[in-house]
């Protein structure tokens, strides 16, 4: 059999693959278990292999590209427009299949094992994060029960427990100051977990080359130099700064038809969690723009004042990721009058 080109699709223990031939023809047509993948692939000719950009693809394309075949990633939105019939997994690899030999087919750059360890942090982070804001939002909804308020932000809610337990007149019952005792250890619990997690990523900021020279430029620090060398790895996949920008959802949305041309808000496609972290460290940078006198803080004070902050923060975004793009890309180190 000269298969060329195999689509595979994905899953937790059976995998469909579908091969063609350089004329298109099906030669290949194959249901396999976990424990066989490997096994088959490493029976067949060096080739082009495809598959969705979804749970467990990055470990697979590496260890398939070990076997000598060319592994390509793409995003799923872009392989459903190619299913012909009824969504099975036959079909479905028939169409991943179909979809890696477009010629203008979008790929999704493979991550090695380094940047899945520091995207594993940023993940367990972002989820105990998520806990700790679940966990206040229900103790102030409880206290609020028993006619207790606190004032907004987590701090003050860290002050005002040991003050709200030790009170013996707000008329709280013991059941409910046990229960409350309980949850403000796990909140106390969740803090430290945060911080341990936090040091470890300033760790791997330190090591890092890269993350450290884009540390340097005003509004990105050790969590999105980090979180970006992790998601991006090459940044030469990209063409430009522009690109990696609109990989990041921080380009307009178009609406355009009849040669008129429609510009919308952010497109927010991409990577949610890279792209907020991005955004909000534009927002801190913006905060002490107005007292800076460089071109690059005048520029963004006349946008902030001319457009409203949260625009002004996400116009410095997008020339933050160009100028990390630039800054991957060449080596060089982050200059404010070059960024200018």
């Amino acid at each position: 059999m000269e298969i060329t080109t195999i689509g595979i699709d994905l899953a937790k223990d059976v995998f469909e693959l579908h091969g063609v031939d350089g004329k298109g023809r099906i030669v290949l047509q194959r249901r396999l278990t976990r424990k066989r993948l490997l096994e088959c692939l490493a029976k067949l000719p060096a080739c082009l292999v495809g598959m969705e950009a979804c749970g467990s693809a990055h470990y697979w394309a590496r260890e398939i590209s070990q076997l000598g075949h060319e592994v390509r990633l793409m995003s799923p939105q872009f392989t459903r427009a190619y299913v012909k019939g009824n969504k099975n997994d036959v079909n479905d690899a028939a169409a991943i299949c179909e979809a890696v030999s477009r010629p203008s087919m979008r790929f999704v750059p493979v991550k090695n094992q380094p940047q899945q360890d520091i995207a594993a942090l940023h993940r367990v982070r972002a989820q105990l994060i998520k806990n700790r804001t679940a966990l206040t939002n229900q103790i102030r909804g409880l206290l609020g029960e028993y006619g207790i308020t606190v004032v907004q932000g987590i701090d003050r809610l860290r002050r005002a427990l040991p003050v709200i337990l030790e009170d013996e007149a707000n008329g709280l019952s013991g059941m409910f100051r046990e229960t409350l005792a309980e949850m403000a250890e796990r909140l106390q619990w969740l803090d430290e977990r945060c911080q341990r997690y936090e040091r470890r990523i300033e760790l791997v900021f330190r090591q890092d080359e890269r993350a450290k020279r884009l540390g340097q430029i005003e509004g990105v620090g050790p969590l999105i130099a980090t979180a970006l060398v992790a998601a991006v790895g090459n940044a030469r996949e990209f063409k430009s700064g522009r690109e990696l920008a609109a990989w990041l959802g921080l380009v307009p949305r178009q609406h355009s038809s009849g040669g008129r041309s429609v510009l919308l808000g952010i497109s927010k496609r991409g990577d949610r969690y890279l792209r907020a972290l991005i955004i909000h460290g534009a927002r801190a940078a913006l905060r002490v723009a107005e007292r800076k006198r460089d071109p690059r803080s005048i520029w963004i004070s006349r946008i902030k004042l001319r457009r409203g902050p949260n625009v002004a923060a996400v116009a410095l975004a997008n020339k933050n990721v160009r100028v990390m793009w630039a800054l991957l890309v060449r080596g060089d180190n982050y200059r404010t009058l070059a960024a200018a």
